[in-house]
């Protein structure tokens, strides 16, 4: 522990300057989706740039034909493995503004929370993996390991300039395995190593009817309804078992094993209180299997959105001439988004009501993963939050998905530790969005711990 001394002691003193730099990053208005925010986006990508260069890294804003990437490296460990550290500095759209009890983009502590969008998702959880460098840097004037940076702008709109920039800097960005902070614990208190993502895969599917909306008075009856008929459609998508009724949906799932099983139904979990926290009646999913593994480790299709007709307010009597309804589907391991797409749209198809004509969009799609949680990796993570959280971290599974870490599988060839430090009523995406400022703390110093800890081969 006789290096570590310095690097906490570092992280102890400069502890309050580490928050203020963060609530400046937080009042960049980074928004990805906004058009009217690009400067900001540079403005981000050149803050984040120049925290890296601060912290003793070489550093660069990289352009491309979106929101700027920034490269930063370390690589003066000869014989250390390598580390890529992912992260991004794009922020999700903070409407409904009047829902916020502080502005988006005016960090404000209040109970220990700091409150900004971004200071979950993914700002401050990014930020304790450049402070921990920093602290080596200044205390020791070197890193245990090799560290790679690459923190992009565009997570919350698709990732496309990251994907080219990967596949077209491979060698560049070769390393021996990546740290993404994005997810969260278990619970407070309750430290948390992710080690398997859902997939996903993306649809819209809309029925058409008439040439135009009809006068149901004149008309109804004799025309097919889209609405009443998507309704139909859909209510055939599950049977009442909640088991998916594509065919083939199934035929390549793997099975959670008894032993996973186990270790999911040891984790301590308040089915009633889950519940009422999200205001639901009960609970409800695939016959067979508790909340948690529906969650983590089961596939799912939800409609996100259904409309169609008039939806303004008070009665409109028509037949609309259209309804839509978007779904996704989560997928677990060894299931193909590409192969399954098309066998949603052949169900659909197969079942559309007569009189009606169907239209199938596609969007995107990954694939789910589940890592080796015996890697060596994996027990250097849990030394380093052991330490650093006071609390050895349990094994959990994500129900969403974060698509780059197939990417790097795919074209960096390596594995991902997803190590989350914030949690899941940190509101992301949401009003009111926070990070507790212990937690971003000890996110830090189980960063630093974690860069001696893989630099250790045993």
């Amino acid at each position: 522990m006789s290096t570590l001394e310095p690097v906490d002691c570092f992280l102890d003193q400069n502890g309050a300057r580490f928050v203020e730099e963060l609530k400046e990053f937080l009042r960049i208005a980074s928004v990805s989706a906004d058009p009217a925010r690009r400067s900001e986006m540079r403005r981000a990508a050149e803050f984040v740039s120049a925290q890296l260069t601060q912290a003793g890294l070489q550093a660069r804003v990289v352009q491309t034909e979106g929101h700027p990437i920034v490269h930063g490296e370390w690589l003066q460990a000869p014989g250390g493995p390598t580390v890529l550290v992912y992260g991004h500095y794009d922020v999700q759209p903070p409407d409904p503004l009047e829902q916020w009890t502080s502005p988006p983009f005016e960090p404000t502590v209040r109970d220990g929370f700091l409150y900004a969008r971004g200071a979950s998702d993914d700002k401050g959880q990014c930020f304790t993996h450049v402070k921990s460098a920093e602290a080596w840097l200044k205390t020791t004037g070197r890193l245990p390991v090799n560290m790679k940076f690459v923190i992009e702008g565009e997570e919350e709109v698709g990732s496309r300039s990251l994907d080219h920039f990967l596949a077209g800097n491979r060698d560049l960005l070769k390393c021996d395995v990546a740290v993404i902070s994005d997810t969260s614990q278990y619970a407070p208190g309750i430290p948390a190593i992710t080690y398997g993502l859902r997939g996903v895969l993306a649809c819209e599917v809309t029925l058409h009817g008439p040439n135009r909306d009809l006068h149901s008075g004149v008309f109804g009856g004799s025309v097919a309804n889209p609405c009443n008929g998507l309704a139909r459609l859909i209510a055939k998508l599950h049977d009442d078992q909640h088991r998916i009724q594509v065919p083939g949906f199934y035929d390549d799932v793997v099975p959670l094993t008894s032993k996973e099983r186990k270790a999911i139904a040891a984790l301590p979990f308040d089915e009633a209180a889950y519940l009422k926290d999200l205001g639901a009646t009960s609970a409800w999913g695939e016959t067979g299997y508790t909340s948690t593994e529906r969650r983590w480790a089961r596939p799912t299709c939800d409609v996100n959105g259904l409309f169609g007709g008039y939806s303004g307010p008070g009665p409109k009597t028509i037949v609309p001439a259209h309804a839509t309804a978007k779904i996704t589907c989560r997928l677990v391991p060894n299931q193909d988004p590409d192969k399954l797409l098309p066998a949603v749209e052949r169900f659909l198809a197969d079942n559309c009501p007569p009189g009606l004509r169907m239209e199938f969009k596609t969007f995107h799609g990954c694939s789910a993963l589940v890592f080796d949680s015996e890697s060596r990796y994996m027990h250097a993570a849990r030394r380093a939050i052991a330490s650093a959280f006071g609390a050895e971290p349990v094994m959990i599974r994500e129900g969403g998905s974060i698509p780059v870490v197939a990417t790097f599988r795919d074209v960096l060839g390596v594995d991902t530790l997803l190590l989350g430090w914030g949690q899941n009523s940190d509101n992301l995406h949401s009003p009111n969005e926070r990070f507790t400022l212990a937690d971003f703390h000890r996110g830090t110093r189980a960063s630093a711990y974690l860069w001696s800890e893989l630099a250790n081969r045993t």
